[in-house]
């Protein structure tokens, strides 16, 4: 159960109206990395958990997230604010344009929604449940979760970088910094898991799991951690990167007799004659050299 509270969860304040500002922020309310998707994806997950601690945090940090689109909210209509009023009102038509147009978005947004806030991207383009990734399986959940706070953390980064309004800067610092805290809180959460890796139930073939094949061969080959060492089997033979299951590395099915005819016909009826040389339209429009 959900109960609002008017107090916001970090108090928003704007130096002056910025309709071009504004638009960028909108990322984060309705973005792939923004608050709307991160509050569905751990509520979702939440309802599905079975660990009562997990369930717990994920449903704590879920509601955060949506005081979280709350804070965004209000920054974007606050520095929508000044538009607003001059959509409203009908300001000089020359003057208005000049107000919200300047190499962004924020033109159509301030049309459409009034200087309000949208459930879209800074491009306009509208949220979508696709955002949201869960598997309810902690183990490859929880990996996604401090993914998704990451990429969260560097949005609101750049969008610090880009303000220049410092009460608007401290209130996107803050959100910023709450991200930090939740991939400390999923982290934990993960490596609290007696097993948490390799992801599921099923270990996978032993014979591959600690196999690297170097795919990509020339200059700038590296080796580290990540294909070297004791619990690594580093592959760079070309013939030993194919067919790597034994066989000959060809594809087949076993068909019904039925099937292998109607195959066979198929075969017969579509075959390319190797030694014709047809004249192709391409051809026959081609422009001849002067």
């Amino acid at each position: 159960m959900f109960m609002h509270n008017k107090r916001l969860m970090y108090t928003v304040r704007v130096g002056a109206p910025d309709p071009k500002l504004a638009n960028l922020i909108l990322e984060q309310f309705g973005g792939p990395d923004g608050e709307l998707a991160a509050a569905m994806r751990y509520f979702t997950q939440g309802l599905a958990e079975i660990d009562p601690g997990r369930k717990d945090m994920l449903l704590d940090i879920a509601t955060e997230e949506l005081s979280h689109l709350e804070v965004v909210g209000s920054i974007v209509t606050m520095l929508n604010q000044g538009v607003k009023g001059q959509m409203a009102e009908g300001l000089e038509p020359a003057e208005l344009l000049a107000n919200i147009t300047g190499g962004t978005d924020s033109h159509t947004t301030a049309l459409l929604y009034g200087g309000g806030v949208a459930l879209t991207n800074s491009a306009g383009v509208p949220w979508t449940a696709a955002y949201v990734d869960s598997r309810t399986e902690p183990t490859a959940d929880l990996r996604s979760n401090i993914a998704a706070e990451a990429r969260a953390k560097i949005i609101y980064e750049r969008l610090v970088n880009l303000c220049d309004d410092p009460d608007v800067k401290d209130a996107l610092g803050f959100l910023m910094t709450r991200e930090i805290a939740h991939q400390k809180s999923f982290e934990k959460a993960l490596y609290a898991m007696e097993v948490s890796f390799p992801p599921g139930k099923l270990p996978g073939q032993p014979q591959f799991a600690s196999t690297y094949f170097n795919m990509s061969q020339g200059e700038g080959d590296m080796r580290g951690p990540w294909n070297q060492g004791e619990q690594w089997e580093f592959v760079d033979d070309r013939e030993k990167q194919a067919a790597v299951g034994g066989g000959d590395g060809s594809a087949s099915v076993k068909l019904s007799r039925k099937d292998m005819a109607l195959t066979k016909k198929v075969a017969e009826r579509t075959m390319s004659d190797p030694s014709s040389a047809p004249t192709t339209g391409a051809e026959l429009g081609q422009r001849q050299p002067a």
